[in-house]
């Protein structure tokens, strides 16, 4: 399997929706704008939020395995994709890549 390179590329933050919604959360996202997470035989780094890991593992586990070319094109390097977390109040965007 091929190892990658997680890294937070963006992290927004919807404070009207949170207000209008959402149960106050103490503490949601311990993330870091440009860090940077390593993946081995597929597996959910340490620090990784279970959320952005169930999002994020389908295409993981297609670019561990060789894979990638994703929607015929759609990224500019075709081993990695651009992804996001499934928050909808404070969604974090990822680029995710094969590491040669």
């Amino acid at each position: 399997m091929k190892t990658l390179n997680i890294t937070v590329m963006r992290m927004a933050r919807y404070d009207d929706l949170m207000a209008q919604y959402e149960n106050p959360i103490e503490h949601a996202c311990d993330l870091k704008l440009g860090q940077t997470f390593i993946v081995n035989n597929a597996q959910k780094p340490e620090g990784l939020c279970d959320s952005a890991w169930e999002t994020l593992l389908p295409f993981v586990k297609e670019l561990a395995e060789g894979g990638g070319n994703f929607f015929d094109g759609w990224m500019k390097n075709p081993h990695s994709a651009m992804l996001s977390c499934n928050d909808g109040f404070r969604p974090v965007s990822f680029y995710v890549e094969v590491v040669e």
